[in-house]
């Protein structure tokens, strides 16, 4: 496989758009990390390459999995938390090309985790875990129990990957195994859910009271990204202007509902304008002068 691999990466390295290649072997037979393929190499590429291509090939029994994928791309799924295959990639593959050492600079970045960066990662995993939180809510009073069910185990994955990311780690495919280090009361809560002996009912009414906890414990965490950009220039924003301002499309999917639970809980104020209308008004969103003077 090793001449197969070398005659896939030597010609990718020959392109001048190509910035780093990392190559990712199976570690076993139930080793779902690189899609049951025996490899995967990642060639990163400049932003003047397409978003993402894959090419798969044979040699000799052997599978093996190219993914093209540009930098823009990539910092996409990290900041949404949307291919988490790709931060073991990074963080633990082998790097076999490195033009000008982007690649092993880019991996440090990853270990260091800038503060800017896991500021905004914690905005996209609050505002997640809110709409979450809130859809299996809704659920459970509807009588809905393994439609809420649902929608508390991806709540509690957002509240563990806060977790995670408050205390400086990109969260990982193995993200409970991380969280039982860092923070054992929210893995606790999972592990209640899907292992407990009571009703269905009953774990989810217990663990909406201990999630509910958790969203106000993160909330002053969480908001921070927000908070920040509505402070950063003088009067009331629109929607359109934070929508914009935010550009990562994971996050604006849930800004609407972010925003209203911030505003229940005193962190953002509503500034109504006039239209056209007599009694229409547009909704403008400003910080909350106290908590701004808090924060």
């Amino acid at each position: 496989m090793d001449d197969l691999l070398r005659q896939l990466y030597q010609d990718r390295s020959s392109d001048k758009n190509t910035l780093g290649i990392i190559t990712m072997e199976k570690r076993s037979n139930m080793d779902a990390n690189t899609d049951y393929f025996d490899c995967v190499l990642l060639v990163i590429v400049s932003e003047e390459r397409p978003n993402w291509e894959v090419k798969h090939y044979a040699y000799n029994g052997y599978k093996v999995a190219m993914h093209l994928v540009n930098t823009k791309q990539i910092h996409d799924w990290l900041t949404n938390s949307t291919n988490r295959r790709v931060v073991d990639w990074l963080m633990n593959g082998k790097i076999v090309f490195d033009r000008n050492e982007f690649t092993k600079n880019f991996r440090q970045s990853m270990i260091d985790f800038p503060y800017e960066e896991r500021k905004v990662r914690t905005g996209v995993e609050f505002s997640k875990l809110i709409r979450r939180f809130t859809d299996g809510k809704v659920l459970f009073h509807e009588g809905h129990y393994l439609d809420a069910y649902n929608q508390i185990v991806h709540a509690l994955h957002h509240l563990a990957r806060l977790s995670i990311i408050e205390h400086g780690f990109y969260p990982e495919v193995t993200v409970w195994q991380q969280v039982k280090q860092i923070e054992p009361e929210i893995y606790k809560l999972y592990s209640e859910l899907v292992q407990g002996d009571e009703s269905i009912e009953k774990k989810l009414e217990l663990l909406l009271i201990a999630n509910e906890f958790g969203l106000m414990k993160k909330t002053k965490l969480g908001s921070a990204h927000i908070l920040e950009l509505l402070k950063s220039k003088q009067g009331p924003w629109t929607i359109e202007e934070i929508k914009q301002q935010v550009g990562i499309d994971d996050y604006s999917l849930d800004l609407s509902i972010l925003l209203e639970y911030l505003i229940q809980k005193g962190y953002v104020d509503v500034v109504k304008t006039e239209t056209k209308g007599k009694t229409i008004f547009h909704r403008h969103y400003i910080v909350n002068e106290v908590v701004g003077t808090e924060n």
